[in-house]
């Protein structure tokens, strides 16, 4: 496909999913505003929750000229995917016909954070003039919108843990005095913007959005805490019907649309569309008991990071939660982003059967690939190639590991060439088991073996651990490094401004694309 055929096919109104094939870190430094990003290392790990119908038309990009996207077409042939095409020439063919790329991840709920804002005009509060308040006694509370991870590993001090969705759900307990300032923050701008504006719109007055959010702390030369767990607890019932009530008058102003059970499981039928349901509850909600077939996608995080839950433009979207509050909430707020056919599910509309636990994705044609258990590995001298990320790999490894990139395995064996007893290892052993035939082909005189349980399994056994990414067969660009995650202290400030002004830069670079467009309620 050509890239003029791909803007007439992004202004149709029609579904695509346009998949950037290369490694998140490779797909951070410059994609069209559409591309999800999809590494072909880690396809048969999400394809199936991101693009669910296979026959959905999609569209493959890489840098141009690289060969992944054409691996990745023969991968999801192999998996089913009826109606896939190439863009002709990749990223470089679309620059240079006039396309815009867009650098980071996420982009467009980032840019949608910032127009939010712009259009809003959502109050915000410096750093100092927060640490200010909190000296003077000023009655306050702040909200961190992140996910529990995230919130546990810094925070500002005294702030409880309630992500994006839940604020409006959970908020009545926390700030019962309308005297309260409610401060809203995240690790940036985009969810402070969002969680503030989402307090608003749900009737809400004293409440802002700390400027830049933890970052924003740091910088300013103030610490956060690490390693808090104060998390707001469940709603009371007087709390549960204020919040009703708000989610109600949000669901009229911003046109949010509801359907029964026996609706839903039509469009699941439906051959010639592509349905999402999704549960935006909290995980610990969504495992003790949730719609068969739904996946978790807490609405904080879907707001968030859209590109990682939906792939498919234009397809219809399910949001399930028994109380109404966090699907309106994250309803009105896809409706904004340019979403279509976003839908809250009416609950107890029809017999629907739950299911408990985790869900696991499953991949099709998956097969296991002999394996040797981390008490016998530790016992027998043989190369051991890790395909987990580079982030996980620094932090924790099996001693004298090498790290590598599944889509380049023909690098690793450019370093273990002579390798005649190679074992692949990743995160859960999943990766490494689709990896396996791949590195038997490369190395045809070695015995090949995956670690049983991977890492996972190696750690649980108590057994020796390095950190570092010494040894390495590839450039560490497989995933996005946060400002905090680069190896060395002294760089974070250069990445921490760098990032917020990516993200205050992005309203202004959209106007440039035609093809963007986020819809404004007054």
């Amino acid at each position: 496909m050509t890239p003029a055929a791909l803007r007439a096919r992004l202004r149709s109104g029609g579904e695509l999913a346009l998949l950037d094939v290369r490694e998140q870190g490779v797909h951070y430094r410059g994609h069209p505003f559409f591309a999800c990003s999809l590494p072909l290392s880690r396809l048969e790990l999400r394809v199936g929750d991101l693009v669910p119908r296979r026959s959905a038309p999609v569209v493959l990009l890489d840098g141009g000229g690289e060969g992944l996207a054409e691996r990745a077409r023969r991968k999801l042939a192999q998996l089913g995917y009826t109606d896939v095409d190439l863009l002709e020439g990749g990223c470089a063919a679309w620059q240079a016909t006039g396309g815009e790329l867009f650098s980071g991840v996420n982009v467009p709920s980032k840019a949608f954070g910032e127009f939010i804002e712009h259009h809003y005009g959502t109050p915000r509060i410096p750093p100092d003039e927060l640490r200010r308040l909190l000296e003077s006694g000023r009655k306050l509370v702040i909200l961190d919108s992140r996910p529990w991870e995230e919130y546990h590993r810094m925070n500002i001090p005294g702030a409880i843990d309630v992500p994006g969705a839940e604020l409006v759900y959970r908020t009545p307990d926390l700030a019962p005095d309308p005297e309260t300032l409610v401060v809203v923050n995240c690790a940036g701008r985009t969810r402070s913007i969002i969680g503030c504006q989402s307090l608003r719109n749900a009737g809400w007055k004293d409440v802002v959005a700390l400027k830049d959010g933890t970052m924003g702390w740091e910088l300013a030369g103030f610490e956060c805490e690490h390693g808090s767990e104060r998390v707001a607890p469940p709603p009371s019932p007087q709390a549960r019907e204020k919040a009703h009530a708000a989610a109600d008058a949000v669901a009229r102003r911003f046109e949010v649309k509801f359907a029964r059970a026996p609706q839903v499981k039509e469009w699941l039928q439906d051959a010639s569309r592509t349905p999402y349901v999704l549960d935006v509850r909290s995980r610990e909600e969504f495992e003790a008991g949730h719609l068969a077939g739904a996946r978790h996608a807490p609405g904080g995080q879907l707001v968030q990071a859209t590109d990682e839950f939906v792939a498919v433009r234009n397809a219809r979207i399910v949001l399930a939660d028994p109380e109404r509050v966090r699907s309106v909430m994250t309803a009105s707020w896809l409706n904004q982003m340019g979403w279509d056919e976003v839908y809250v599910l009416e609950p107890d509309t029809g017999d629907w059967p739950l299911e408990r636990g985790p869900r696991e994705a499953q991949i099709p044609g998956f097969q296991y690939w002999p394996t040797v258990h981390a008490q016998e590995l530790a016992r027998v001298r043989a190369a051991v190639l890790d395909l987990s990320t580079s982030l996980r790999f620094r932090a924790r490894h099996i001693p004298g590991a090498w790290w590598g990139v599944r889509a380049r395995l023909e690098e690793a064996r450019a370093k273990l060439a002579d390798a005649r007893e190679l074992v692949l290892t990743s995160e859960d052993s999943v990766l490494a088991h689709l990896a396996a035939p791949e590195a038997a082909d490369l190395w045809p005189r070695a015995r090949v073996q995956v670690l049983e349980g991977g890492n996972r399994a190696w750690f649980a056994e108590s057994l020796p651990a390095e950190s570092g990414l010494a040894n390495a067969t590839t450039a560490n660009d497989d995933v996005w490094y946060k400002p905090y995650d680069h190896e060395h202290e002294s760089d974070y400030e250069k990445h921490a401004r760098a990032y917020l002004d990516w993200e205050v830069a992005l309203v202004e670079q959209i106007k440039r694309d035609p093809a963007i467009r986020f819809r404004a309620y007054d």
